[in-house]
């Protein structure tokens, strides 16, 4: 596992947004850990985010592409960070947009926010996780409604390896259905490969117990 990757993982730990206990997803499922990218509360946090996002998306896809399109509402912090850390670190200009809940009828009209999409576009969509790849069937309509673009997939900052409406991975559903490539900072499975077992700021944070509440989900709602 490279090095970035091992960094990312504690830094969902020290950022809170990676949890473990009991909790609900969006898709009902009950899960012995829990996301929340909306725990990147400040600006360094951000920063670093954007980093990891632009070396997962360049070494999934490269940067050679015309948008990043975040959707609301957690999308958007994660588009804007993301492009400018590609800027940053790569000297590419990536144009970055969103879309809005509601229409605006005055002023900015639309319904997109940043950058508008064009004829010709290439565009990656970013998102913070993915469960059954609900999200992606509201966002793509949105996106290829601007006109004839190239949508060339779809990067998280972690793949939670479940099942989507069926016993294939969301990731592999959404690459059947719609042609786009998904790719993430992270996976469960390295997730648990790091922290497993092994101290981390004086505590194991998955331990044996753990573990098995982990397998015991996998088992249940794992990709077949």
């Amino acid at each position: 596992m490279e090095d970035y990757k091992k960094e990312f993982i504690e830094f969902m730990i020290d950022c809170e947004v990676l949890k473990f206990g009991d909790f609900i997803t969006k898709s009902g499922r009950k899960t012995p850990f829990f996301i929340n990218t909306g725990f990147y509360r400040t600006g360094a946090q951000l920063r670093r985010l954007g980093g990891y996002y632009a070396r997962a998306i360049q070494n999934a896809f490269g940067v050679d592409f015309d948008v990043l399109f975040g959707p609301a509402y957690k999308g958007i912090p994660l588009a804007v960070a993301a492009s400018m850390a590609i800027s940053e670190r790569y000297d590419v200009e990536i144009k970055y947009c969103s879309n809005r809940k509601e229409v605006k009828d005055h002023g900015d009209k639309g319904i997109l926010l940043g950058s508008p999409i064009q004829d010709g576009d290439r565009v990656l969509i970013i998102e913070d996780v993915t469960t059954a790849g609900t999200s992606i069937e509201e966002t793509l309509p949105i996106i290829r409604a601007q006109g004839a673009v190239d949508v060339l997939g779809l990067i998280v900052s972690v793949d939670r390896m479940e099942r989507g409406k069926g016993t294939k991975s969301a990731f592999q559903e959404m690459e059947e259905k719609y042609g786009l490539k998904a790719s993430a900072i992270v996976t469960m499975e390295e997730v648990t490969e790091h922290l497993y077992n092994r101290p981390y700021k004086g505590r194991v944070i998955i331990d044996d117990a753990l573990k098995s509440s982990l397998d015991a989900y996998y088992e249940q709602y794992g990709a077949k």
